[in-house]
C-alpha cells in the first residue's frame, strides 16, 4: 500500500519504471535552426540572435506586400502618445468644453444687448462659432501638427488656450447685469 503522497506523484497504470528525462547537450540545443522560427502577429523578438527570427508571411487575401515578402512589425503600427501627452490633451480638451460652455452662457446674456445693435440673423451665426471655436481649434491643432514635435503641438493647444478665452462670460459672468 502507498501513501497518498505517493499516489498523487504517479498515475493510474505507472509501474514507478519512468524514463529519466536527459536535458540537450550545448551542440544539440544549437543545432535548432532560429531562421525556421516564426512570431505570430504582434510579437517581438528581443536579446541575441533576434535579428534571425522571421514573421509570418499572409495568406493570400491577407494584408500581404505585393511582393509577398515578410511584413515588418514597425511598419504595421504607429507609435502611441506618451503619458504625459495624453494627459495634456485631457486637461486641454476639459478646458476647451469648458470654454464652449462659457460662450454659451455669456453669448446668452449679451444677447438682450446684441439686440440694440444687429438682428437674430447677424447674431446666431456669429453666436454659434464662437460656441464651435474651441472644438474647432482643437481638431486644426491635432491635425495640422500631426507627425511634428510634441512640443509644437502643446503650444498651438496652449495658444488656443489663451486666444478663446469666453470674455462675455469672463467680465459679465453668468449672473452680472
Amino acid at each position: 500500500m502507498t501513501s497518498d503522497s505517493d499516489d498523487a506523484l504517479s498515475w493510474d497504470g505507472d509501474d514507478g519504471d519512468s524514463p529519466t528525462p536527459t536535458a540537450p547537450s550545448p551542440a544539440a540545443r544549437k543545432s535548432v535552426a532560429p531562421a525556421d522560427a516564426t512570431l505570430p502577429q504582434g510579437w517581438n523578438a528581443v536579446g541575441k540572435g533576434s535579428g534571425t527570427v522571421g514573421r509570418p508571411v499572409p495568406e493570400k487575401g491577407d494584408d500581404a506586400d505585393a511582393a509577398g515578402t515578410e511584413v515588418d512589425a514597425d511598419d504595421a503600427e504607429a507609435p502611441g502618445l506618451s503619458t504625459a501627452m495624453l494627459l495634456i490633451l485631457g486637461v486641454v480638451g476639459g478646458i476647451y468644453l469648458l470654454y464652449s460652455v462659457g460662450w454659451v452662457v455669456g453669448g446668452l446674456r449679451l444677447k438682450p444687448l446684441a439686440n440694440f445693435f444687429v438682428i437674430d440673423a447677424m447674431f446666431l451665426p456669429w453666436f454659434v462659432l464662437a460656441v464651435a471655436a474651441p472644438l474647432l481649434w482643437f481638431l486644426a491643432s491635432w491635425v495640422l501638427t500631426r507627425g511634428k514635435a510634441g512640443w509644437i503641438r502643446v503650444s498651438a493647444l496652449l495658444l488656443g488656450v489663451v486666444l478663446l478665452v469666453p470674455w462675455p462670460f469672463v467680465t459679465v459672468g453668468a449672473i452680472g447685469l
